[in-house]
């Protein structure tokens, strides 16, 4: 690989993680639900699960981190408009810190399901689906929950319970994703799902 490719390559990654750190913010736009456990319903999620599905588990997680960084210096991009340090320290901070690592998860239940080589748009669809469930949801989930345990006070049968009203709308988003992902295998064949060697 010459120095040239190499360049290329880099820029093209790091344009890539910059658009799904911009898609992040494009779902904020989507207006919240707020609910009394002080966590609103969102459709970033979707975002992150879009991520790790589509970028692998590197550059799904530096695309949380970019994204959460700019949140981090006070800019608008969470639902609702909110930005700055302290949407760290309220109880949806647990679901929030999570990206990053929802993403890489997801990023390598992608890649470890959908294998080397070529895989038609149902199996990465069915793949993409399986992999938003694990990432998306059960460690988003987990994170959130152990948020809600510290930031909110309250046990963990509670913080169990009380974010369980999320995962109907989940699992909707992971269908979404599916579908998503179907959509671009069928378009670009050779895309890199999951970040897996073709």
């Amino acid at each position: 690989m010459t120095s040239e490719h190499r360049t290329e390559t880099r820029a093209q990654r790091i344009a890539m993680v910059a658009l799904f750190a911009a898609l992040l913010a494009a779902f904020g736009m989507i207006p919240k639900i707020d609910l009394p456990l002080g966590v609103p319903i969102t459709a970033q999620t979707t975002g992150v699960m879009l991520a790790g599905c589509m970028l692998g588990a590197r550059m799904g997680f530096q695309a949380m981190v970019l994204f959460l960084a700019a949140v981090a210096l006070g800019l608008p991009l969470l639902s609702g408009g909110r930005g700055g340090m302290g949407v760290f320290f309220l109880p949806s901070a647990g679901y929030l810190i999570a990206y990053p690592m929802a993403a890489a998860v997801a990023g390598m239940v992608m890649r470890a399901l959908a294998g080397k080589g070529n895989s038609s748009p149902a199996r990465l669809a069915a793949c993409a689906f399986a992999a938003s469930v694990v990432g998306g949801i059960v460690v988003v989930h987990a994170f959130g929950v152990l948020g809600l345990m510290l930031l909110a006070k309250l046990s963990f049968v509670q913080a169990a319970v009380g974010t369980l009203v999320f995962v109907p709308g989940d699992l909707v988003k992971c269908a979404l994703v599916a579908l998503i992902v179907h959509t671009v295998a069928r378009g670009l064949p050779d895309w890199r799902f999951g970040g897996r060697r073709l």
